[in-house]
């Protein structure tokens, strides 16, 4: 044999060893796992068995300490002839981390890593040590389950070795294997606590009808012990009254069934039964069944006592319904007898105190019979008598005339109040509309209740529609005080609060959402919240009604058709109003656009007047933030174009002055929000088909003529008094009036609109005339225009004439205005500054508190007006004095003139010359700084000024228009009410 030839076989005898010890290996690592029964078990055999096998001579098993982030040395094996004690105890002592030493690198890699020479590795800390105790070459591979390492082996040769791959390939094996050992191991073991410990009665038995396995649970609840249980089928213990199901749920499983539920009765070692609920799945290839069993023989005692106590409690309840029902009809009879009685009583002749008592008692009486109806109708809904009618109505006409009556509270806590219905919503239905006006008014009403600002809107829209029947979703959303989350379950319950504190602050009984939802569930509906707290509420609710037949609830088409294609404006500060108006309007096919205020409307109406698309009909809200709904009829008075519009006014509440201040300015109608919609049709039918209706704005054309030219003219006066007559002054000639407060606003309004004059107080706040008139100089020295500008002043003073001309002005008027003056002035094209008329003086007052011809010159003789001024100033004049008297104490002589010269005016143009003297008094020695006296003085002027607005008030009273007509009982009847609430 050549040399060649000898070296092929002995490399093959050395591949064949090497194999022979791999396959020994493998061999002994399974058989080692096979008889294991716990890992800890398991890891000196299998580090005695690679070693022995593969020839290493040292090994070591790391763990993975998962929240040190660490490995940890868990055992070390080593030949029995061989010490490595050193090594070893450098081992256990040491913790390595990802990537450090050969176990940390198959830790990070979860590869398998080999090391020559330990002693000529850069990463192996323990180098001193091995080189002392004669380790060279190391293998380490991962245990592995599901890419997860779990564990590092490591071995140690005293030779130095090089890398095997296909060692390596097996050795990576034998990791995984390991793993999924582990994994075994763990699920067994945690199967077997749960068998042992399960509270339940697990168990495995054949399709023979025998147990093989029970769990512990079985000995505690039925005391055998499994060999007992395993000696006889288990039908035998089964109750003979229920073997027979017990029997078919048996042959269910074995016909193919994937699980059975069922119950029996199984009997126990001390003789008695006990109620068992089975859970049973086959294993068809095994012929066995896995069950679990659960003892409800106390579950089965308790429902049994719940069945027995709920009969009772029914019968109770019924009782207790049935009695309550009879004592509401028996009290509802006298309490209707008192309030009728009282009725009777409030409308005879009664002194003051009489009615309050009277008042009071109907009140109370009206109190308690609607607690009374509320628990009635809780005592037939739990005695079951409640019965729902089942007639047709009007869906629209029930939701507006509910909203309606709930107006007045509305208004009273300054609230918007709307109500929307979609435009698919049926108009008639057929149903109980009495129970669903009961359901919307314990919704809106609540919802008024719990809100001190903002809105409560009621929508109406469909949820569904289906042979015939129609499912509405009602919404009643308000901006109160929201519901927190844990208690928005607990008020539909009786006699329930979102909060015990609130029955106190808000009253109420807590009666009126269950007694909502019941109705509701009647109606096949169903009622829920949404709230936010703070935030307010959103309650829905359904209910199902059939579709109504009747034409009767319809309007005629002729109606509807002379609406169609008519142009509107809506103005309303509240967006949910200026949706629903516009909705109406759409609903009847006329072209409505909405406006959020008087800026927005005035635009609207001059682009409608320049494109020649005048709007027919215009909306107004009487309330709105800054220019209200009656000044912008006001202003379109004025508008050219806007003249033949029909103006509608939407109010709140109707004040005394509300009808008096539309027929002023034109207004054809004016209606009480929340406005029901075949309410504002009527109106809108009436008002553009009755010509009649127009008179007062044809009275206001026809006065236009009395001037050569109607001039718009802006008021610029910080006095209310002021304002007022001389914007009726100007409106009596023909001319039309826009009024301001101060410097500041008149600057912006001549920014928003144009005028042809002004009317400028020279003593305002903030900015007074005389720079505001600087200010328009300046600005028109760039246009080129020139606005006349004519001064109002209480001045008298040498060169006040001077002063009004170097600021600008045209002309100059003293106050208090004389009417033929200020027009001369105000309508001369060109004229010279005229001089002033100085203010009467106080000596040539007579003793009278005021002038009264002088008075009704300067009104014109018009008595509306005159009792407008009264009222105006001896409302202001409380403040007005406040202002005087801080003045004085503060020693303040600048503002003591300035309140002084406002209350002068005030008073002068009342003709109240002797209080209007010693105001002028006050005001010269605040001009001079002089306070000395200014308290006694002061207290003059109060006297004064008192004497002279009594005088005025008995003379408006007396001599001037006739006192307003006496309000009707019910009116007072209502005053009364409101003021004990």
């Amino acid at each position: 044999m050549s040399a060649s030839e000898e070296n092929v076989s002995q490399s093959g005898a050395a591949n064949h060893a090497r194999a022979a010890e791999r396959l020994a290996a493998q061999y002994a690592i399974v058989r080692v796992l096979a008889e294991a029964t716990s890992l800890s078990q398991a890891t000196p055999k299998l580090l005695e068995a690679v070693c022995t096998s593969l020839d290493w001579d040292h090994a070591a098993v790391w763990r993975v300490d998962a929240q040190a982030g660490v490995l940890r040395c868990l055992e070390c094996w080593h030949r029995p002839e061989l010490h490595f004690p050193e090594f070893e105890a450098l081992s256990k002592r040491t913790t390595f981390l990802p990537g450090v030493g050969v176990p940390g690198r198959v830790w990070s890699t979860a590869q398998p890593c080999w090391v020559p020479d330990v002693l000529q590795d850069t990463n192996f800390p323990r180098a001193p040590i091995a080189a002392k105790e004669g380790l060279h070459a190391a293998l380490g591979f991962p245990v592995l389950l599901h890419d997860e390492v779990l564990a590092v082996m490591e071995f140690f040769s005293r030779e130095v070795r090089h890398p095997d791959e296909e060692l390596l390939q097996m050795m990576a094996a034998v990791g995984s294997e390991i793993g999924q050992f582990i994994a075994r191991r763990r699920t067994t073991r945690e199967l077997e606590q749960l068998f042992a410990l399960s509270q339940d009665m697990l168990c495995i038995a054949g399709f023979d009808g025998y147990f093989k396995r029970v769990n512990p649970a079985w000995q505690r609840i039925l005391g055998y012990t499994p060999e007992e249980l395993f000696s006889v089928p288990y039908l035998e213990r089964v109750h003979p009254d229920d073997r027979e199901a017990t029997l078919r749920e048996a042959e269910k499983i074995s016909s193919g069934a994937t699980t059975v539920h069922f119950e029996n009765r199984y009997l126990a070692k001390d003789g008695t039964y006990r109620w068992l609920q089975w859970n049973s799945t086959p294993l068809e290839d095994q012929q066995l069944i896995y069950a679990v069993a659960r003892d409800v023989t106390e579950l089965k005692r308790a429902a049994e006592e719940l069945r027995l106590a709920k009969e009772a409690a029914d019968f109770a309840n019924r009782a207790k319904s049935d009695f309550l029902a009879n004592m509401s009809h028996e009290i509802r009879t006298p309490m209707n007898a008192i309030i009728g009685m009282t009725e009777l009583a409030l409308d005879t002749d009664l002194s003051s105190e009489q009615r309050e008592y009277l008042t009071t008692a109907k009140d109370s009486a009206e109190s308690l019979l609607r607690l009374l109806n509320d628990i009635l109708d809780f005592s037939k809904i739990e005695a079951g008598r409640l019965e729902l009618e089942n007639r047709e109505f009007d869906l629209r006409e029930t939701l507006g005339d509910t909203i309606k009556t709930l107006g007045l509270r509305a208004h009273q806590k300054g609230l918007e109040l709307a109500c929307q219905v979609d435009p698919d919503v049926p108009d008639v239905l057929l149903g109980d509309a009495a129970r669903l006006r009961q359901v919307v008014m314990n919704l809106v009403g609540n919802a008024i209740k719990f809100t001190e600002q903002g809105e409560v809107v009621l929508r109406a829209g469909m949820a569904q529609a289906a042979n015939g029947d129609v499912i509405l979703q009602f919404s009643v959303r308000d901006t109160g005080i929201g519901i927190p989350p844990e208690k928005q379950r607990a008020i539909f319950e009786a006699f329930a609060q979102a909060d015990s504190s609130i029955t106190r602050h808000y009253g109420g009984t807590g009666l009126g959402l269950s007694i909502s939802a019941q109705i509701l569930a009647l109606m096949r509906g169903r009622i829920w919240v949404e709230s936010t707290p703070g935030h307010g509420s959103t309650f829905y609710f359904t209910a199902q009604f059939a579709r109504g037949t009747s034409s009767a609830f319809r309007r005629p088409p002729a109606e509807l058709a002379q609406l169609e294609g008519l142009r509107a404006l809506v103005v309303d500060d509240n967006a949910t109003n200026r949706r629903i108006l516009a909705q109406m309007l759409t609903n009847w096919r006329m072209q409505p656009v909405a406006a959020d205020g008087a800026v927005s409307a005035l635009s609207h109406l001059e682009d409608a007047a320049a494109q020649r698309k005048p709007f027919s009909l215009v909306l107004l809200d009487s309330e709105m933030p800054g220019t209200d709904g009656f000044a912008l009829a006001e202003r379109m008075r004025e508008l050219p174009g806007v003249q033949g519009a029909t103006i509608m006014m939407l109010t709140s509440g109707m004040r005394p002055r509300t009808a008096a201040r539309c027929r002023e300015l034109g207004v054809a109608a004016c209606l009480t929000k929340p406005v029901k919609q075949s309410d504002l049709l009527d109106a809108i039918l009436e008002v553009l088909s009755a010509v009649p209706l127009r008179v007062s704005r044809q009275k206001a054309e026809a006065h236009v003529a009395q001037a050569a030219r109607p001039l718009r003219v802006l008021v610029a006066e910080d006095q209310s008094a002021n304002r007022m007559l001389v914007a009726r002054i100007l409106e009596r000639r023909g001319h039309s009036a826009v009024c301001v407060q101060d410097g500041i606003e008149a600057l912006s309004a001549l920014k928003e609109q144009p005028f042809d004059a002004v009317l400028m107080d020279v003593q305002m706040p903030r900015m007074d005339g005389l720079a505001t008139t600087r200010a328009i100089r300046r600005k028109e020295k760039s246009s080129g225009e020139h606005l006349r500008i004519v001064a109002m002043t209480a001045h008298a003073m040498k060169g006040d004439r001077e002063r009004c001309l170097k600021a600008g002005m045209d002309a100059y008027v003293g106050k208090p205005i004389r009417p033929e003056e200020m027009l001369q002035a105000l309508e001369q094209s060109a004229a010279p500054l005229a001089p002033a008329t100085p203010p009467d003086s106080p000596a040539a007052a007579a003793d009278a508190p005021f002038d009264q011809a002088e008075l009704l010159r300067r009104t014109g003789g018009d008595a509306e007006l005159l009792r407008r001024l009264v009222e105006i100033v001896s409302f202001d004049s409380a403040e007005m004095f406040a202002k005087l008297r801080q003045a004085v104490a503060q020693q303040d002589a600048k503002a003591l003139f300035t309140s002084a010269h406002a209350l002068k005016g005030t008073l002068a143009t009342l003709a109240a010359r002797r209080a209007a003297g010693t105001a002028l008094e006050v005001e010269s020695m605040a001009r001079a700084g002089d306070l000395d006296n200014a308290s006694k003085l002061l207290s003059l002027l109060a006297e004064e000024t008192s004497q002279a607005l009594k005088a005025l008030q008995e003379f408006v009273a007396k001599d001037g228009p006739s006192p307003r007509p006496a309000a009707s009982r019910s009116a007072k009847r209502a005053r009364h009410s409101r003021r004990n609430r």
